[in-house]
């Protein structure tokens, strides 16, 4: 009957353990599906996350739901990039304040400033590690395009 019990619990243990492997991240990559494409049309994903990492796609400063970029030039299109950004960071579990890294894609290097003093507005307490390119253009004829990783938690 001991032995009985303790095999019973032994393999309980066992269960339970797989069980809450199964339940945390096992560091494979988590492809999360763009909002709205539900039959798999758009060639990327929203973001992945692997472990506490998100990786977002680029995003750019259309209205949320269609392909209309906002008003108001580099500085709305940048307000509405982040905005975008923070709606997809929190639509994972993640704040911006666990932005840890963005690449920034313009494309007139001289509207830099410009879009700089919106994107600041959305780092109040820190600022993530950033990079950016000038390119030749972007997807709906943006002026930006930011992606980002931001670090989430347990």
């Amino acid at each position: 009957m001991m032995r009985k019990t303790c095999l019973l619990v032994l393999m309980s243990l066992v269960f339970c353990a797989a069980a809450g492997a199964a339940d945390t991240d096992s560091g494979q990559p988590k492809f999360l599906v763009v909002p709205g494409d539900f039959r798999g049309e758009l060639p990327f994903s929203d973001a992945v996350r692997v472990g506490n990492l998100l990786f977002l796609s680029g995003k750019l400063g259309n209205e949320p739901g269609t392909r209309k970029l906002a008003p108001g030039g580099i500085k709305g299109e940048t307000r509405q990039t982040m905005s975008n950004i923070k709606a997809t960071v929190e639509r994972y579990g993640g704040t911006m304040d666990r932005v840890v890294k963005c690449t920034v894609f313009l494309a007139d290097m001289s509207e830099w400033a410009a879009m700089n003093e919106v994107y600041v507005t959305f780092f109040p307490t820190h600022k993530p590690a950033r990079s950016a390119v000038g390119v030749n253009g972007l997807a709906l004829g943006a002026r930006v395009e930011i992606e980002c990783i931001a670090a989430l938690g347990e």
